[in-house]
């Protein structure tokens, strides 16, 4: 009797392992697969444009690690910062950039470009302390573009919005500063560049063609580093795309990648 339930012991603690060495695998090759993931690209401003969209356009140089993930900028839900409370975007949060201010009017569109469609609870717009504006979406899931449209007509002058796209399902939100002359406004340095190509080097014209968004139905080849425009069409491996949202190009952004944020197949 002994003897049988030592081997049954035996048997069943075999039984155990070969049991619970494919579930240990399983766990194993489960936390791989978490860890090689790649995080998921989530949103951010492009018109007018963001402190990270200039960094990513090129518009503003230096920016570090930002000018490749402009959607990336997210953090916990109740701050009041351009870069989310992360360091390797801190660049964001620096006043003493000087940060080109887009000049606007006293009503002002503002348009995200959705990388990924999280459900959203409400998408919330400051200058300093002040609230400005709230959108309530009730937890549905957005469009690859959103837009909200405000009134600045309470704060004239350069101000600094910060945009907040705050998630229905997690704790966190994603953050965008945008800088804007409201009202106009600051124009004397915009009008000394055209006063000096015809005076210094008129030869220099023809490399701003190069600089020009494709015209709508050109079907030019898709290329990093251009400026595309609402409308405007491009081919890339092959096929068509048509442009949803203005925005200027960056390596990693090609069509096939952000198809319906970015892009429509035709």
């Amino acid at each position: 009797m002994e003897v049988f339930l030592s081997v049954l012991a035996v048997t069943s603690a075999s039984v155990r392992r070969k049991i619970a060495y494919p579930l240990a695998a399983l766990f194993v090759s489960a936390g791989t697969l978490a860890v090689a993931t790649p995080a998921l690209a989530h949103g951010y401003v492009s018109s007018p444009p963001s402190r990270q969209a200039l960094c990513a356009s090129g518009a503003v140089s230096s920016c570090g690690p930002i000018q490749f993930e402009p959607q990336s900028v997210e953090g916990p839900k109740g701050l009041r910062s351009c870069d989310g409370g992360l360091s390797q975007f801190s660049v964001l949060a620096d006043d003493a950039r000087n940060w080109p201010a887009k000049s606007v009017e006293s009503k002002v569109t503002f348009s995200w470009v959705l990388t990924a469609r999280h459900r959203t609870s409400t998408w919330d717009y400051f200058i300093g302390r002040t609230k400005v504006a709230s959108f309530d979406d009730g937890g549905a899931q957005p469009a690859a573009v959103v837009n909200h449209s405000l009134d600045l007509s309470r704060f004239p002058g350069r101000q600094k919005v910060l945009a907040v796209w705050n998630i229905a399902d997690t704790g966190n939100a994603f953050y965008n500063c945008v800088d804007l002359q409201v009202g106009g406004g600051g124009g004397s340095t915009p009008t000394t560049p055209p006063t000096k190509p015809p005076a210094t080097s008129p030869t220099k014209a023809p490399t701003t063609p190069a600089t020009k968004p494709p015209a709508a139905g050109s079907g030019k080849a898709w290329a990093a580093g251009t400026s595309y425009k609402t409308g405007d069409v491009v081919t890339f491996q092959g096929k068509k795309y048509q442009c949803r949202q203005s925005h200027s190009s960056i390596n990693s952004w090609e069509p096939p990648i952000y198809t319906l944020a970015l892009w429509l197949p035709l």
